[in-house]
């Protein structure tokens, strides 16, 4: 695991963490949008644990224009520094595009890439896929997803969005907006999952982590890898700028 820089296509560079397994093996890769708290021990260990699954992890910092880095949960500068919540979002997707220029120089990158969102991040899910060459998307509970519902009426790629029932950032009239459109959707699935809070991903996120919410939305992101690791995007697409 290494802490990379990143030239936006602003001109700045912004930190992003890169996780990778040795050798030189095609595989492809995931990229984790955070929460508001940026790129902090509960993301890192999720990087490190799709690394030892043999994939390719990288987390930028989505808040490198404003506050940047991690911050503690407890920290007054985090919520603000994702305001105005679209513009911020906007201007996330330019970033989401840089990673993806640099994961095409590493060597052992196939070509394929997913975006896992967390929280504030999990808008990319959906937009990603649609908007910036991703392959796929998995939504941890995300915020602010119905802005972003229009997006999926016309995926044509996998999208998975994952809540708990007890989410209040996703409340039912949210949750039964994307249960509708995933089955008429294909491509777009959609779980809520009993009893389960808003951040069950986090460890650090004592009064929400749910091991099995975890456990479930991380073999949903592995199968969806998993079917990414087929024959080797063409060279060109690779390297693309």
């Amino acid at each position: 695991m290494r802490q990379v820089r990143i030239r936006s296509s602003e001109g700045p560079e912004f930190d992003c963490l890169l996780a990778a397994p040795p050798g030189t093996e095609a595989r492809p890769a995931i990229v984790l949008a955070s929460a508001i708290h940026g790129v902090d021990d509960d993301i890192r260990g999720i990087a490190d644990a799709f690394a030892t699954r043999g994939y390719i992890a990288a987390a930028p910092d989505l808040f490198w224009r404003s506050v940047p880095g991690r911050l503690a949960r407890d920290d007054p500068r985090a919520a603000p520094r994702g305001q105005p919540r679209l513009e911020k979002i906007r201007a996330g997707e330019r970033d989401l595009a840089d990673v993806l220029a640099m994961l095409r120089r590493e060597p052992s990158f196939n070509g394929h890439a997913a975006v896992m969102g967390f929280c504030y991040g999990g808008p990319y899910a959906v937009l990603a896929p649609r908007r910036l060459g991703y392959d796929a998307g998995i939504s941890c509970h995300g915020s602010q997803m119905l802005d972003y519902i229009g997006e999926l009426e016309h995926a044509g790629r996998p999208v998975c969005v994952i809540w708990g029932d007890e989410d209040t950032f996703a409340p039912p009239p949210v949750r039964d907006a994307y249960r509708a459109l995933s089955s008429r959707t294909k491509g777009v699935e959609v779980h809520v999952l009993p009893g389960v809070k808003h951040g069950y991903m986090m460890r650090g996120n004592v009064n929400a982590y749910d091991q099995g919410a975890y456990d479930f939305s991380m073999s949903r992101a592995l199968a969806i890898l998993e079917s990414l690791r087929g024959d080797p995007a063409p060279r060109s697409a690779r390297k693309r700028p």
